[in-house]
């Protein structure tokens, strides 16, 4: 009840008009609110924690949730600066794997498309590899690492939007570069089949069989049922691939270099 007045005036405010309250009052307010999806008012009675009992460990979860509230509520900044904050005064506490993973999360769900800048999709990997390496035999680890395979797959798709931008624009040596980044940098992701293709695609047309060959023979190699496989055939071959019955007759693939 003394919770419902104070707020009475108050509800929805960042910073609440000060009025002592046991821990007790003021932590269960704020679980209320989180509970009620009132993330706003959750926060700032989370910060309240702290601010009126600042060596109860009740204060030192706070910090977290209050940051927590901020995430449910989109506000991925402030929720950083929280848990930042958190990490640097309690880098021993037994909640700072989760808050290491909640950083992560801050950043991967503000992941754009393949289109617009990735910076957020770097800082997102960056973070998630953090988690990996400091709590390995955690939960959030396990899931950090599905992230970063999406992540990483993510990323490589922006190689290929750009490299295909600049095929289009007859940049082939730019092109080039993107393409061999997604093959040896995202070499584990599913654009590797394509970005061979390409590679395959613009050393033929760039008149250098040689290194086209190259390209599609790793393509035939490693990924001989894709389409992109078929198609480098027959840009390398110059004419329609084999059919499945005479290439299970042949000696050799034709993909085989050595």
């Amino acid at each position: 009840m003394v919770a419902a007045v104070l707020l009475s005036a108050c509800a929805g405010d960042d910073e609440i008009a000060y009025k002592e309250q046991s821990v007790y009052e003021i932590y269960s307010q704020a679980m209320t609110y989180l509970d009620d999806g009132r993330y706003k008012d959750a926060a700032a009675y989370f910060d309240e924690v702290e601010r009126q009992h600042p060596y109860s460990v009740w204060a030192t979860k706070s910090k977290l949730m209050s940051a927590y509230s901020h995430y449910q509520n989109n506000k991925y900044d402030d929720a950083i600066s929280g848990i930042d904050r958190f990490i640097a005064v309690h880098p021993g506490n037994r909640d700072v794997a989760y808050a290491y993973y909640l950083k992560a999360l801050c950043y991967y769900e503000q992941i754009t498309d393949v289109q617009r800048d990735q910076d957020m999709t770097r800082k997102s990997l960056e973070a998630l590899q953090d988690v990996l390496t400091r709590f390995p035999g955690t939960s959030y680890a396990r899931d950090s690492r599905l992230k970063i395979d999406l992540t990483r797959d993510h990323l490589a798709g922006k190689e290929m939007t750009v490299g295909r931008f600049y095929l289009g624009r007859k940049q082939y040596l730019a092109a080039i570069n993107r393409f061999k980044n997604v093959v040896d940098t995202y070499g584990n992701t599913t654009h590797v089949p394509e970005a061979l293709y390409r590679l395959t695609e613009t050393y033929t047309v760039l008149g250098i069989p040689g290194e086209a060959q190259k390209s599609a023979a790793v393509l035939g190699f490693n990924y001989p049922g894709t389409d992109w496989y078929e198609d480098a055939y027959e840009l390398v071959q110059g004419r329609e691939q084999k059919s499945v019955q005479q290439q299970a007759n042949s000696d050799k693939p034709w993909y085989q270099l050595w």
